[in-house]
């Protein structure tokens, strides 16, 4: 029977490791294959203004081309590349920041052909996500065939996705690493081993792959270019080039003080005969345990929010400062499940009852921190209620919500089923003892009894026959059981509710950080609201075109204005004028004036001239958005003029 028992163990074991593996695999090429299915990712940074403006025909070869962006930029090699009507390079100058701003980019050009240009720009955002685009001006006159962008300047999708995927594996990599040495150091517990290795390595083969496609991520080449000199200088430099060099560091430091340090001292461990000295150096040793790895989850935590969301926008420091810890808790909360799952699926009876329950105090705590560093960020990144529907990232932000609902109802139970298991054994019975009964012949205890008492003793008279077997088991078990645990105190049954809840919330715990990862490539609301409002101002119509009849009450006296405002906004204006007689020929008038006037603000004089034909002003400053009145004063002879108003919108 023994070596039967111990067969069946062994193959116990063996099924609960293939399931384990099976289920690992499961967990982790499902969101893998998510990322992959994924597309692109969306820029960050908002394109508010160009110079020219976009699809804007010009009368001569501008000297520059100047990109203006919501928030600061990096500038690649060929970040501003320009193409001619026959899709040919154009070699440009220097490309820089307009005037040392750093949300700008300008290249200058050569003298340009008349036709169709193309702009394609590639410039990396504050918080290092590349964003990319295009745009046409022409010179004279617009080409006779539409402009193509070539089809070697399309960014590559393949780099993008593989980035995205190794994004998400380094943030596994970085929950099994701390959080598997926060459990064992929180409780005095050592999980496997492998948890924390694999981990390292996880951690450690994804930073590499991280930076060997930083530059084809930036680029928007192909991964096959990663080994290229250019490509890889850029993935060297860049500031997250450096964070991930970094971070590759801390990990090479990490391993060298684990090894040196040795496994962490579990807790109530048997105490040594080598006296108080040796108590003393395992006390300073867990202290200096404790700040080594707090200062390496501080500094690694550090590599991501650098290059990250918090690192643009508003209030970077309290940004930087909430990511960090939101990471942190990330790590803690499910790296420690993954090894709490481990051992109740490995060892259950080697789990004591207050180790779990230290584990759902830590847990407790690292919640608390994500749900208030995830509603700031949330916060942050929307910038409005509004955008939870209307943009990408509030659509996925509002998953996520959902998603940590769900994790949260599954923590909880994990707290029912750890308090349940902190309750002790000797408390879940009553404090009656019963004798354990033993069966003997009929009438045996009854004769033993009148030995006892003797022959002048009182006799008993015997109401009820013995009681039949078994019925002291039946009893003793009765007794033996409680309210707090399962009958004769087995945890058992609640060590087993208490993993399938952890694997519950590991589940959706990894669901969180696929969309986490989803997130971090995708435009956040206040950025998306910021770009469509810069858009929506480049789509209005350039320049606004009025026509003013006049009349100076003599034969002939008559005709009309066309004047030409552009752009029509706020700022410098340009203004072209043509004078048309009754004939609806172009006439020439010995004098026009046009001055505008918005409340008290005027008028302002265009100072218009004459060109030979027709009027032009180059530099009309309209300072205020709004309807500006527009007086045209036409002077036919040099009696003879007529002052007409209209209305103009400025936006």
């Amino acid at each position: 029977m023994g070596a039967e028992r111990v067969g069946a163990g062994r193959a116990g074991a063996v099924a609960r490791g293939g399931r384990l593996r099976h289920l690992a695999f499961v967990l982790l090429v499902v969101p893998l294959m998510l990322l992959a299915g994924a597309g692109s990712a969306s820029a960050h940074a908002a394109l508010k203004g160009t110079d020219p403006a976009d699809g804007s025909v010009l009368k001569a070869s501008p000297r520059a081309v100047t990109l203006t962006f919501s928030e600061s930029v990096g500038l690649l090699d060929n970040s501003i590349r320009v193409f001619d009507p026959g899709n040919r390079r154009v070699h440009t100058g220097k490309q820089e920041h307009a005037d040392g701003r750093s949300d700008t980019a300008r290249v200058t050009l050569p003298g340009l052909a008349q036709g169709t240009y193309i702009v394609a720009w590639r410039v990396v955002s504050a918080d290092s996500h590349p964003v990319s685009g295009a745009l046409t001006f022409s010179v004279g006159k617009p080409s006779a065939t539409t402009a193509a962008l070539p089809y070697d300047e399309v960014p590559d999708t393949a780099s993008v996705r593989l980035y995205d995927i190794a994004r998400y594996i380094a943030y596994g990599g970085l929950a099994l690493l701390l959080g598997v040495t926060v459990f064992a150091m929180a409780t005095g517990v050592e999980p496997a081993r492998g948890l924390l290795v694999g981990g390292w390595w996880t951690l450690l083969a994804s930073t590499l792959a991280l930076l060997v496609l930083r530059g084809p991520y930036e680029c928007g080449s192909s991964p096959a270019t990663a080994f290229e000199l250019p490509v890889l200088r850029e993935s060297l430099t860049s500031r997250p080039g450096l964070a991930l060099l970094a971070r590759l560091v801390l990990l090479g430091a990490a391993a060298v003080v684990a090894a040196r340090l040795g496994p962490a001292p579990s807790r109530g461990g048997k105490q040594t005969a080598d006296g108080p000295g040796t108590v003393g150096a395992e006390v300073l040793g867990g202290r200096l345990r404790f700040a080594v790895v707090s200062l390496t989850a501080l500094a690694l935590a550090l590599t991501w929010a650098v290059a990250e969301h918090a690192a643009a926008g508003i209030q970077v420091p309290l940004a930087m400062t909430s990511a960090v810890l939101h990471l942190l808790a990330m790590a803690v909360w499910l790296g420690g499940l993954a090894a709490l799952f481990t051992v109740l699926y490995r060892a259950p009876d080697e789990l004591p009852a207050a180790a779990v329950t230290r584990f759902s105090r830590l847990a407790l705590a690292a919640v608390a921190v994500l749900v208030v560093t995830g509603a700031y960020q949330s916060w942050r990144g929307l910038g409005s209620l509004g955008a939870l529907t209307s943009t990408p990232y509030g659509r996925l932000l509002t998953v996520k919500l959902v998603a940590v609902v769900l994790l949260l109802t599954a923590a909880a139970f994990s707290r029912r089923w750890t308090a349940r298991l902190g309750v002790p054994a000797e408390m879940t019975a009553p404090d009656v003892t019963v004798p354990e009964r033993v069966r003997e012949p009929v009438g045996a205890a009854r004769a033993r009894a009148e030995a006892a008492l003797g022959d002048g003793a009182p006799r008993q008279p015997r109401t009820e026959p013995d009681a039949a077997p078994g019925d002291g088991e039946e009893e003793s078990g009765r007794a033996d059981s409680g309210p707090g645990r399962a009958s004769g105190g087995d945890p058992a049954p609640y060590r087993r509710a208490l993993r399938r809840s952890v694997l519950a919330e590991i589940t959706i715990g990894i669901v969180v950080l696929v969309i986490t990862t989803l997130l971090t490539g995708t435009q956040p609301g206040r950025a998306a609201a910021e770009a469509q409002a810069a858009q929506t101002a480049a789509e209005q119509p350039l320049g606004a075109t009025t026509v003013v009849p006049f009349d100076v009450g003599t034969p002939g006296g008559h005709g009309k204005v066309q004047i030409e405002l552009t752009p029509g906004r706020v700022g410098e204006n340009q203004i072209q004028a043509v004078v048309y007689g009754p004939d609806g020929g172009i006439a020439t008038v010995p004098e026009l004036r046009l001055a505008f006037k918005l409340g008290d603000i005027g008028p302002l004089d265009a100072k218009v001239r004459d060109r030979g034909g027709y009027w032009t002003a180059d530099a009309l400053n309209l300072p205020l958005p709004g309807t500006w009145t527009m007086k045209v004063t036409v002077r036919t002879s040099d009696i003879e003029q007529v002052t007409v108003s209209r209305t103009v919108r400025i936006g």
